[in-house]
């Protein structure tokens, strides 16, 4: 009886070896898959934060533009209830906020939209690869990814209603030295409108107020 659980014992060891040999492999298979996709997190990451970086350095570089159109009707019209024409470079900011966040925009890679929408398209790769483990072709891989980011207005312009004539027809001044008037009015999120006051044009909301930075679909 003895002999036979002893040899039973001796075949089962061989068995219970690869059985805890196979869980083992199995186990850092599921870490290495887990770990990459850790890295392709971080860049997803990244990304995203340098495109939103890109379109709001672009966004508050768009302040004295903003500022040098105020008193003109058609360019608020355009800039708040058309298609936005900020055009200020971002790309510098895309770079930084990458580098932070471990990884690098792709030469070239930094790009302002060109289908209407105000914004940037940012593909960055992680600065550090995905490291050793037992999936040998991904150990010196970097993880990439692109994010692209839009700016979008927060207020309508509602341009102000034409000064009637005077009762007799006439212009009641002189047009060579008739002082500026308010082109209309922000609205911005139902809340009370902004007018546009000619000689308080440096009390203009922050830009943040103005305009929003959001991720979009590429």
């Amino acid at each position: 009886m003895t002999r036979s659980t002893s040899s039973e014992s001796g075949q089962a060891a061989p068995i219970y070896i690869t059985m805890v040999a196979g869980l083992l492999f199995l186990a850092l298979a599921f870490f290495a898959v887990g770990q990459a996709g850790a890295t392709r997190n971080e860049a997803q990451g990244a990304a995203d934060a340098a495109a939103l970086a890109a379109a709001q350095e672009s966004r508050d570089l768009f302040r004295d533009g903003l500022l040098d159109g105020l008193l003109d009707p058609g360019f608020l019209d355009d800039v708040f209830n058309g298609d936005p024409i900020g055009t200020a470079d971002g790309c510098e900011a895309a770079s930084r906020f990458a580098d932070q966040n471990g990884a690098n925009v792709l030469p070239g890679e930094c790009r302002q939209l060109t289908d209407g929408r105000w914004g940037f398209t940012v593909a960055v790769r992680t600065q550090e690869p995905m490291g050793p483990n037992i999936l040998s072709e991904t150990e010196d891989q970097h993880a990439e990814a692109t994010a692209t980011a839009v700016v979008v207005p927060r207020c309508s312009f509602e341009p102000a209603e034409d000064e009637e004539p005077s009762e007799d027809g006439e212009e009641s001044e002189d047009p060579d030295n008739a002082e500026p008037v308010s082109p209309g009015t922000l609205d911005c999120g139902g809340g009370p409108g902004w007018d546009i006051d000619p000689d308080h044009l440096d009390l203009l909301p922050d830009m943040a107020d103005l305009f929003s930075v959001r991720l979009a679909q590429d």
